[in-house]
């Protein structure tokens, strides 16, 4: 018997799993890295940046500054990385006005209790913070037409200011290939109608559009425009572990520094994909398990191995439900995944409705195999509305999944399902 831990909200889940059936456990490499501590890697990627000068060199003369960072929903650990990019920007600039700037895409603004949990009172209490609104089109600028035809309208901060720089994480994306980079602009702090756009139905049955992919990738494609078209001159990326501390950083120019983070990330995550009758995984516990809608990209690992016709076991602690009216009733209102995934391909791109991009998502894994969605209880009539099956812990949600496909299924672990590049099995 083996016992496999996989996260779960800020604490755990413990799976038991007998060695026979047990096919993989896909996990990335972070061992690999050095152990310097946080900080030190940050200074030195900001003191050696990638295809840029410094950024104290970038801010000489520069009177206001847009910081771009994170929000809620995604694990950067600015309590590390904020205060030594300031720094650095003060170094350059000492009386320049410095606005952060949150990038919220389209999820829900971020409170000011996350604020302070994520970078710390002193930040928050004597930093000019302000949080993007996507559907708030009066606080938007028009930046131009993207490669694929779409508007590109940004917060109008990021035109008011005379340097842009952003920081951020890079992993594998589901359908961007990796975040980071460019990613803080568009969906960051672009308008809902730019977001809509980018994030449609085609362009996400693109085969480019998966984990690891840049190249021909129409969803980075126009991401990459509407970063330049921001002028985003700088950026800090980290990468971090499954305990979410910081193991590598890039800084620097808009794609070089990105490009060698994703050349990093890649390069740590990227496992074979072994096809199992169950495929298990977690989106790498907080903050990225808030709601099903995040944890549909944990989901998409799982899917790269279960078998047609099998099951994939889901652990999210869910503190935020669904994570969205729209994105619950694209399924809580159809009779099926199927029907789902019908009526979102009819929709053109210059139609695209709110969140049917994850409802997209969803529905494929969910038309390939069954889902035990390990949880809460208060989420339970939630799951099943969407289609889904809610168990109280992944022993449970194991033990159904053979009763339906047989005591003898196999099975593949992803203990971090947002971690890994799964590829396909040589």
């Amino acid at each position: 018997m083996k016992i496999i831990e996989i996260p779960y909200g800020k604490n755990k889940q413990f799976l038991h799993v007998e060695e026979a059936p047990l096919k993989a456990v896909l996990t990335p490499q972070h061992t690999a890295l050095s152990q310097a501590a946080e900080e030190e890697i940050v200074k030195a990627a900001l003191e050696n940046p990638i295809a840029s000068p410094r950024l104290a060199d970038l801010a000489k003369g520069k009177k206001n500054i847009l910081l771009i960072t994170s929000d809620h929903t995604r694990p950067v650990p600015s309590r590390v990385t904020m205060p030594p990019f300031l720094a650095e920007i003060r170094k350059g600039s000492p009386e320049a006005n410095i606005t952060i700037l949150i990038a919220t895409g389209m999820h829900r603004p971020t409170t000011e209790a996350e604020l302070r949990a994520k970078m710390g009172d002193e930040i928050v209490d004597h930093e000019t913070i302000v949080v993007h609104e996507a559907l708030k089109q009066e606080d938007m600028a028009y930046f131009g037409i993207l490669p694929s035809g779409g508007e590109l309208w940004l917060n109008k901060l990021v035109k008011e200011s005379d340097l842009v720089v952003a920081e951020g994480f890079i992993e594998p994306h589901f359908f961007a290939g990796f975040s980071g980079g460019r990613k803080s602009i568009l969906p960051g702090v672009a308008s809902g109608k730019t977001v809509l756009y980018n994030h449609n139905s085609v362009f996400l049955k693109s085969p480019h559009a998966r984990q690891g992919s840049l190249k021909e990738n129409p969803i980075h494609k126009d991401m990459l425009f509407a970063a330049q078209q921001a002028k985003l001159c700088f950026i800090l990326n980290v990468l971090i572990d499954s305990e979410k501390k910081v193991i590598a950083a890039v800084a620097g120019d808009l794609e070089k520094a990105h490009e060698e983070g994703c050349a990093l990330s890649r390069k740590l995550t990227q496992v074979p994909a072994v096809e199992a009758d169950i495929a298990i995984t977690s989106n790498g516990g907080y903050p990225l398990d808030q709601n099903v809608y995040q944890a549909v990209k944990g989901m998409t690992a799982a899917e790269a191995c279960v078998k047609q016709g099998g099951a994939v076991i889901m652990c999210a602690a869910l503190g935020d439900g669904a994570g969205g009216d729209e994105f619950y009733h694209w399924f809580a209102d159809r009779e099926n995944p199927q029907a789902v995934a019908r009526d979102i391909e009819k929709i053109p791109p210059e139609e695209t409705r709110m969140d049917q991009w994850e409802a997209q998502m969803l529905a494929r894994v969910l038309c390939k195999a069954s889902c035990y969605f390990v949880t809460e209880p208060e989420n339970k009539e939630m799951i099943e509305n969407m289609h889904m099956h809610w168990a109280p812990d992944v022993d449970t949600a194991l033990a159904m999944a053979r009763k339906q496909l047989g005591e003898n299924a196999t099975v593949t672990v992803i203990p971090d399902g947002v971690g890994v590049i799964v590829t396909p099995e040589a």
